[in-house]
């Protein structure tokens, strides 16, 4: 059972930016069933600001870390997480919010704590972040923090390749299975929302559960693949 079961926007909210994205416009209620799930939908939407709420509504630190990571990269300007609810199975203080478009802002911090201690290092793989590829850096982190907690990422996929997907599919198993973990992810990378039993949500004009093969993601990857020259004649004047 996932320890977070159910988000959703009280009704007194404002009407201004976040509380008019399209997707809130009905308001939310979410409940989650399963220990991963997914949001999906165009960049712009308002996947990141959900997910952004989401973790400062449990005290995650909002530029990317957990609750004891005490450092301020990222300002939030969104009032969303004071009018989200978050009803737990059960409630935990632990687990990460990893944003990737900011995560070397966060391994720059790793890194200025382990000039005091370099025990610091040992629960990143025993290797400072920025002295890694942007994609091994991410895996350090999943595969050397990740433990115990709810896990709420947002595109973890930006830095990579197809293979180290499958590592953090990998990761996401072993954890959710021996019900330690829950994740919620946005994403764009048709690998990832495969995972089986997860709960996908689209972000559109509402929020509405899906099938993997019913996104755009997924149908616009596997046509590309199959016939890219329909796509070329359409893409290169040239052509």
């Amino acid at each position: 059972m996932p320890y977070l079961s159910r988000i959703y926007l009280k009704d007194n909210h404002p009407t201004d930016y976040p509380f008019n994205l399209p997707f809130l416009s009905k308001g939310l209620d979410l409940k989650l069933k399963s220990n991963v799930t997914f949001l999906v939908g165009e960049n712009g939407i308002g996947k990141s600001t959900l997910l952004e709420a989401i973790a400062e509504k449990c005290d995650f630190n909002v530029s990317g870390g957990s609750r004891n990571h005490n450092y301020n990269f990222h300002k939030t300007e969104s009032e969303l997480s004071e009018y989200l609810t978050l009803s737990w199975t059960t409630k935990t203080g632990q687990g990460f919010f990893m944003r990737a478009e900011s995560f070397f802002n966060f391994a720059t911090y790793i890194d200025e704590v382990a000039k005091e201690d370099a025990r610091v290092l040992d629960a990143y793989g025993g290797k400072s972040l920025r002295q890694q590829s942007h994609g091994e850096a991410f895996l350090s982190l999943f595969h050397n923090h990740f433990q115990n907690g709810l896990y709420i990422l947002d595109e973890p996929e930006s830095a990579l390749s197809p293979q180290r997907q499958l590592s953090l599919l990998s990761i996401i198993h072993k954890l959710e299975k021996a019900g330690k973990a829950q994740f919620i992810i946005s994403t764009h990378s048709p690998i990832l929302m495969c995972y089986p039993g997860a709960e996908i949500y689209l972000l559109d004009d509402q929020i509405q559960r899906t099938h993997y093969k019913e996104t755009e993601h997924y149908q616009l990857t596997k046509n590309f693949l199959e016939s890219p020259e329909h796509y070329f004649r359409h893409l290169f004047e040239d052509y």
